[in-house]
């Protein structure tokens, strides 16, 4: 991709074309989002004037994004932003790109609380950019939450992504280690944990491997570390009847529902996601 595309669609056809010759499977959506972000301009300012030269400036910068898109490079971290829940979330080095299985895990906990309007207590373990716990506070009015992560960059990151998206005044985000710093009861905890077995990140694609933070994928010996510590204070920080929605792994259903079974949690439902596989299980405390 050079520098000296004269127009905003010769600019597209050639940031198209160089990722499509490169293998991406994503390259046309890719390339547009690129532009886009390079330009700072909308889709419809690249529809309806295609033929606008690019500065000096713009033509640099989409060459260094194109650099970066080559070098596999989500494109999610080279805009810093991603939509989750049909909401914007600024990224950070310390956050994972929010992915759209995760909403299962929001689209579970909603279907299982049964007043949507309730005073709700809620935490998010490992918020990250805190798209779940903003995501919820979105759908659930009178609810209050709590994101905890063990990075001081990500609680950082959650705290203005929800104050972006109006919820900032119902929700608080301290660095701790899951739950320790958490006292009283909730009606509703929940998470995305690292769940990747810790042999298995060398062989990951390279998109997760070289750009999300290892503390976010390494679960451990066996991907369950994160699990043992959450299920083992749930009892502490539940109400009876509490909920606990977290993230799994594809093959971790089983594993989780015997964790589960050992302190005294019941499985309500173990929810898909879009290709089908386990990915979210809802557990309550009896």
């Amino acid at each position: 991709m050079s520098a000296t595309a004269a127009t905003r669609d010769q600019a597209l056809r050639e940031l198209r074309r160089s990722l499509t010759e490169a293998g991406f499977e994503s390259a046309a959506l890719d390339a547009r989002l690129l532009v886009l972000a390079a330009l700072g301009i909308s889709s419809s300012d690249l529809i309806t004037r295609p033929d606008t030269p690019l500065t000096d400036h713009e033509a640099e910068t989409l060459a260094a994004f194109a650099a970066r898109r080559l070098a596999h490079e989500p494109v999610a971290r080279i805009i810093g932003e991603r939509e989750f829940w049909g909401l914007p979330f600024r990224l950070s080095d310390a956050t994972l790109v929010p992915r759209p299985d995760t909403e299962t895990v929001v689209e579970t906990a909603l279907k299982l609380l049964p007043d949507h309007n309730a005073p709700l207590g809620i935490a998010d373990l490992g918020t990250g950019s805190g798209c779940i716990l903003t995501a919820l506070l979105h759908e659930l009015p009178n609810a209050r939450g709590i994101g905890v992560d063990r990075s001081p960059e990500a609680a950082r990151t959650a705290h203005a992504n929800a104050q972006a998206n109006g919820v900032g005044d119902r929700a608080l985000f301290v660095v701790s280690d899951w739950g320790s710093a958490l006292k009283g009861t909730l009606d509703l905890v929940v998470s995305n944990p690292p769940y990747i077995v810790s042999a298995v990140i060398p062989g990951l694609d390279r998109e997760v491997r070289d750009y999300d933070p290892a503390l976010a994928l390494d679960g451990g010996a066996d991907g369950l570390d994160a699990y043992r510590i959450i299920l083992d204070d749930a009892g502490r920080l539940l109400k009876p009847g509490g909920l606990l929605v977290l993230e799994i792994g594809y093959d971790q259903a089983e594993a989780l529902q015997r964790l589960a079974a050992e302190r005294a949690l019941e499985v309500l439902a173990v929810a898909p996601d879009l290709s089908g596989n386990p990915r979210c299980a809802a557990l309550k405390r009896t």
